[in-house]
């Protein structure tokens, strides 16, 4: 039941209207998404809506584009390299940071999510400048450490998040047995808050397969990740084509909403 038996009929229409009212809010805010699905299925080369026909041409054109397919090559490659690096540098940074003895935890927790807080702007223009002085701009490499550090919070807070239930006494009853620390992680502590660090890890290829700003300041033309060029093709001329993109691009982050929904639920259980 949404709601208890013994609730009072104005506790019941109250939270009818509030069940009603972020109903509404959520389809006025999703609505621009819905739109683009039926507009990447148009057969005319412009955009009509309500669609006349419809047809698949888009979709072909996009898979049939060597451009197209570089760039989502690129995301994907930097995104799993983002997600595997912030996995393994946040991970580490929140079981130091959940110590409760920890030196310095608030500072040092601000300063690791201040990505999270500082437009990406200013932090486009600082990657730009700092690679640049390094030889990394217009590199993979510079995009990776880039999503790296934007990527980092959201895998500390989650796993910091996960950490806060879970029973240290097991780590000190694996070690009083024998276990060296590496092996009280590996086999007792990592199993444990795997959901969480796996939510983590999801986030973090989330947040770099969606950004553009810092992409755009530090990729070249063979760097192009898939939101760069549909920025590009934006700017130069507006294709159906970049409907289509947008719509697996939906379709991709409403996958990864749902394996976050069930990583969540399998950490509860």
């Amino acid at each position: 039941m949404w709601l208890p038996q013994y609730a009072t009929p104005g506790e019941r229409i109250g939270r009818t209207f509030v069940v009603l009212f972020a109903v509404l809010v959520a389809l006025f805010l999703v609505a621009p998404l819905l739109v683009v699905v039926p507009l990447s299925f148009a057969d005319q080369p412009f955009f009509t809506f309500p669609v006349p026909s419809y047809s698949v041409r888009w979709y072909a054109d996009f898979f049939s584009s060597e451009r197209w397919i570089v760039s989502v090559f690129n995301s994907l490659v930097v995104a799993v390299l983002t997600a595997v690096i912030a996995t393994v540098l946040g991970t580490l940074a929140a079981l130091g940071l959940s110590r409760p003895d920890f030196p310095g935890r608030g500072f040092v927790m601000a300063v690791l999510i201040s990505p999270m807080i500082v437009p990406i702007v200013i932090v486009a223009v600082g990657a730009y400048l700092f690679f640049g002085n390094l030889g990394l701009a217009n590199t993979r490499t510079g995009l990776v450490l880039s999503h790296t550090a934007l990527a980092l919070p959201f895998v500390i807070v989650t796993v910091t998040a996960t950490l806060s239930g879970y029973d240290r006494n097991l780590s000190r009853a694996a070690a009083s047995l024998g276990a060296p620390p590496l092996d009280v992680f590996r086999r007792v502590t990592l199993p444990l808050i795997a959901p969480g660090v796996a939510s983590g890890a999801v986030f973090a290829f989330a947040t770099s397969f969606d950004e553009v700003v810092v992409a755009l300041f530090l990729t070249g033309a063979e760097q192009r990740t898939l939101p760069v060029q549909m920025f590009s093709g934006i700017r130069d001329q507006i294709n159906p084509t970049i409907m289509a993109a947008a719509t697996m691009l939906i379709a991709l982050s409403v996958a990864l909403f749902v394996t976050v929904g069930w990583l969540a639920r399998r950490a509860k259980g």
